[in-house]
């Protein structure tokens, strides 16, 4: 009896760990969403290792500056005037739920121009021999996955998931005695 609770906590431990959130990845660090400072987001960008689940977060002055969620035809041109979804609080979290191209800019004028845009690429991931998942930049998409459903809630909701899959492991671990 109870090897089988113990078992039981570890695989409530386990689904607890999955539905953790991702890494967050505040846009350029401590610099922030910004035009200031010759910003190069390409080199931030390609710096980081991004999976699906990770939150992109931007911060910013709203008075000055939006993020816009593009095709990569338009990111492409600085082109906004269709953006897919438009965040404006400066405070702004996404969270990826798809692999591939995600492409962001500020649509306030001559922004984009001047390099205040963003790609967020989340390659596909293979399993190895062992077992664990790792990138493989060999088989990067070619065609952006920017045109899939609107922006993803705010973390939010997973913070809330994750605080509920929490108690569900308390009460199993009271209910078997181990609390």
């Amino acid at each position: 009896m109870a090897v089988r609770g113990i078992v039981l906590a570890l695989v409530l431990a386990m689904a607890v760990l999955h539905h953790a959130h991702g890494a967050v990845h505040k846009v350029r660090d401590s610099a922030g969403w910004t035009t200031i400072g010759s910003p190069d987001y390409k080199q931030w960008a390609v710096t980081k290792t991004f999976q699906l689940g990770d939150v992109i977060h931007f911060e910013y002055n709203p008075q000055f500056h939006n993020v816009m969620r593009m095709t990569h035809a338009m990111y492409r041109a600085c082109n906004a005037t269709s953006p897919s979804a438009t965040y404006t609080t400066g405070n702004d979290s996404i969270t990826i739920t798809t692999r591939g191209h995600h492409y962001f800019i500020c649509g306030f004028t001559g922004h984009c121009q001047s390099g205040q845009k963003v790609d967020i690429n989340v390659l596909p991931t293979t399993t190895t021999a062992a077992g664990t998942p790792s990138s493989s930049p060999m088989a990067a998409p070619t065609l952006p996955s920017a045109q899939s459903p609107g922006p993803s809630p705010n973390t939010a909701a997973s913070s809330m998931a994750s605080i509920a899959l929490a108690k569900v492991l308390l009460l199993a671990l009271a209910i078997l005695g181990f609390a």
